[in-house]
């Protein structure tokens, strides 16, 4: 995974979902919480179970944790 260094008002955060273990996971996980306005990138990581979002302002965990359950599968919190 390569490291992600914040741009001029932007804010990058990382979470732990529990269940991922395939691309199909990743896209899924990604594909929802880019929905989440003011998101402009999401990498996930099934191996590692690590999701990194980039966004314009820091994100509600509530928001991110519907997006999650919406593709099956669990936030753990911010890793």
């Amino acid at each position: 995974m390569t490291a992600q260094t914040d741009t001029p008002g932007s804010v990058t955060a990382v979470y732990k979902v529990s269940g991922m273990s395939c691309g199909h996971c990743e896209g899924a996980v990604s594909g929802e919480i880019s929905e989440i306005p003011g998101v402009s990138s999401v990498q996930a990581v099934a191996a590692t179970g690590e999701v990194t979002v980039v966004s314009e302002s820091p994100l509600d965990e509530e928001a991110v944790r519907a997006a999650v359950d919406e593709a099956g599968f669990e936030l753990a919190g911010r890793a």
